[in-house]
């Protein structure tokens, strides 16, 4: 006997953990539902019932995939916190095919309404949401100034990583982090 009908949470789960895999594995030009339906035993009805599109779908995937490897560390000391997450970044972004799948969703965000929309909701929205609480954490501790402006400072260090996947004509590595937060503390004032 077969064992029945699976709870939909689980299914779900199931989904995005072939999805993520599927993309970080072989990137976006292998990805297919089909391909998701066939790793997840879900049928494709399924998945396109709660995915709009193919990129939706990739870019939860890539999400959960790479939830845990970019979570935020709260040690106490922002500057090392801060590098500890944009290298953990830059190392899914440039030792991995999820860096490249990641580059051709944001581009295919740009003409897909809908992955635009999930782009924001599932990956864009809650990562800068971690990023602005740890700068907020630190400010409300002293380690950072009071009238800091933690969004701008997000898009100082992680768009300039971003620019560097988009437009590759400069490494994108550790040297490159530890610069762009070398400046953030040091200032670039003479």
């Amino acid at each position: 006997m077969g064992r029945g009908r699976r709870p939909s949470a689980e299914v779900r789960d199931e989904v995005l953990q072939a999805a993520g895999d599927l993309l970080v594995d072989q990137g976006m030009g292998a990805f297919t539902i089909e391909k998701v339906a066939a790793l997840s035993g879900a049928s494709k009805m399924t998945i396109y019932k709660w995915w709009p599109s193919k990129g939706a779908l990739a870019l939860e995937g890539y999400f959960s995939a790479v939830e845990s490897t970019l979570a935020f560390p709260d040690t106490g000391n922002v500057r090392a916190d801060l590098r500890s997450q944009l290298h953990a970044f830059v190392d899914l972004l440039s030792m991995t095919h999820a860096g490249r799948a990641l580059a051709q969703l944001i581009g295919q965000a740009q003409t897909d309404p809908d992955l635009m929309e999930s782009y924001r909701a599932t990956y864009s929205s809650p990562r800068r949401a971690l990023a602005v609480a740890r700068l907020e954490a630190a400010v409300a501790i002293g380690q950072l100034r009071a009238d800091l402006d933690a969004e701008s400072v997000v898009d100082q260090l992680w768009g300039a990583c971003y620019h560097r996947l988009l437009i590759p004509d400069r490494p994108l590595d550790h040297d490159f982090v530890d610069a762009l937060v070398a400046n953030l503390f040091g200032g670039v004032g003479a």
